[in-house]
């Protein structure tokens, strides 16, 4: 009987916005990362991996959505007196790598990355404090090829993950049509930093609030459902206007939104650039027959601190066999034009373009939408253990096994062969292999394939078929157990 005493057992609980991920979801996650890092290889793409945490003013102020340096991360007073913070993305990193290797790497320098980044924020549905991503980042590229490049580039990879067409949409735009957007505005009302941040924010909710709400949120505010009121920019109703009316561009054709969006914009050279930058990108690519899955949208706005040009994100959107009500996840990935970014650690501006995919809220929605474009994977092979006196022979079974490169495991629990089999289902081992007493004798062993056993169970009606029934239990010499197991696994 244990003595511990109910006061000192400490409860099992994660933190807010962390979660265990299980194996299932596991081999999901390898497998896309996996399919995701071939097709960054296949465009010329080389691996880097960056520590951790960085110093905090490595790092800097260009946090998502944030109004001061170094809010949403989780940050650390090192024994030096230096603050260290964890990494909220991987562009961050780079531009410090850059930086520091500027004259040792090969420009443009193309490389890919994936690893855990932590968020000091509120969590939500598909939101995570840590999570994965997966980037690609071209540094020192100033062209519209190289932004090209990274829009194919995120359509290849929903396309290898097994998505077709209409299961997802890469939304592009140029933040230089917002730019130009408020500088039309600022002609009539002053525009500082915290209204522009105001208006950006209230623009980027255009999905979750609909035209309405941002309108709302351009005037005196917003309450949202639970009661919590958001303060707004607080624009003329001239202002508001001219933003709603960049906000009801036609999105569905390109053609169509680059003339809409060219005669609202085009009084600003900003504008002009912007429109120049997606009618170059929209020729490339119409070429290369990847416009099926792409189009122009006004309401992208992505890292309001540094983005400069081009603007994408890839969302999916699912139509489920059950009619389920997928919650807002927003998109799984994006990216755009950082020219200013590096210019932190240089005197000099290095063009850079990137595109990061969210791992885990990818992750997430597959499985919430119950996609999979893998077969469900078998486990191990299981070796039963009838006698604890010969584990050595049962190891030897696993081991002969394992150097074949088949996975396998010994039962090491306590329980009797009902409880061993009903362990194997649970595994979902395709195969079970019996050594007896009588078997070990003869030099055979016992193979029970599963797999075949749950196939032919929907046709056999009666326990003397089933058993007299040789593709479902059989006995092999034990010389020939690895050749037999694996021609087994070979033909399922």
């Amino acid at each position: 009987m244990s003595n511990i005493k109910s006061k000192d057992i400490i409860k099992a609980c994660l933190p807010r916005g962390q979660r265990d991920i299980n194996s299932s979801e596991l081999r999901l996650l390898r497998s896309i990362i996996d399919k995701i890092s071939k097709v960054y290889e296949s465009y010329g793409f080389e691996e880097l991996s960056t520590p951790a945490f960085e110093y905090s003013d490595a790092i800097g102020k260009f946090l998502p959505d944030q109004d001061r340096p170094n809010a949403g991360v989780f940050s650390f007073l090192d024994d030096d007196e230096k603050w260290l913070s964890l990494r909220y993305d991987l562009t961050a990193p780079l531009a410090r790598y850059v930086g520091e290797n500027y004259d040792k790497i090969t420009k443009p320098y193309k490389r890919f990355q994936v690893g855990s980044v932590w968020r000091n924020e509120k969590p939500g549905p598909g939101r995570f404090r840590e999570f994965i991503q997966l980037d690609a980042d071209i540094i020192g590229a100033d062209n519209n090829l190289a932004d090209s490049e990274l829009i194919m580039l995120a359509c290849d990879c929903m396309r290898v993950l097994g998505l077709d067409k209409n299961s997802y949409r890469i939304k592009v735009s140029n933040r230089k049509l917002l730019d130009s957007i408020l500088q039309l505005i600022a002609v009539n009302e002053p525009i500082n930093d915290a209204r522009r941040l105001i208006i950006l924010r209230a623009i980027d909710k255009l999905d979750r609030v609909g035209i309405g709400g941002v309108e709302k949120l351009l005037d005196a505010g917003r309450k949202d459902d639970s009661g919590d009121f958001t303060k707004g920019a607080e624009l003329s109703p001239v202002s508001i206007s001219k933003i709603l009316d960049f906000l009801s561009i036609d999105n569905q054709d390109r053609k169509k939104f680059i003339i809409q969006a060219d005669e609202i914009v085009n009084q600003t050279d900003t504008g002009q650039e912007a429109i120049k930058d997606l009618i170059e990108i929209d020729n490339l690519l119409e070429k290369l027959d990847y416009l099926d899955e792409i189009s122009f949208d006004s309401s992208i706005v992505r890292g309001l601190e540094y983005y400069t040009g081009t603007i994408f994100e890839a969302n999916l959107q699912f139509q489920t066999d059950n009619d389920k009500d997928l919650p807002i996840i927003g998109s799984i990935g994006g990216g755009g034009r950082y020219d200013n970014l590096i210019s932190r650690f240089r005197k000099d501006q290095i063009g850079a373009v990137g595109f990061s995919i969210g791992i885990s809220r990818l992750v997430t929605i597959l499985q919430m939408a119950e996609f999979s474009s893998d077969k469900v994977k078998n486990g191990p092979i299981l070796v039963l253990k009838m006698d604890n006196e010969y584990s050595y022979s049962y190891y030897q079974i696993a081991k002969d096994l394992r150097d074949s490169n088949i996975s396998a495991e010994v039962y090491v629990g306590s329980s009797g062969m009902k409880a061993q089999m009903k362990y194997a289902d649970k595994r979902r081992s395709p195969i079970v292999i019996i050594e007896g007493t009588v078997e070990r004798e003869k030099g055979i062993v016992t193979i029970k394939n599963l797999i075949r056993g749950k196939e032919i169970s929907k046709s056999i009606d009666s326990r003397e078929d089933w058993i007299k029934n040789t593709d479902i239990q059989f006995e092999v010499n034990r010389a020939e157990l690895v050749e037999t197991i694996s021609k087994l696994l070979k033909n399922d």
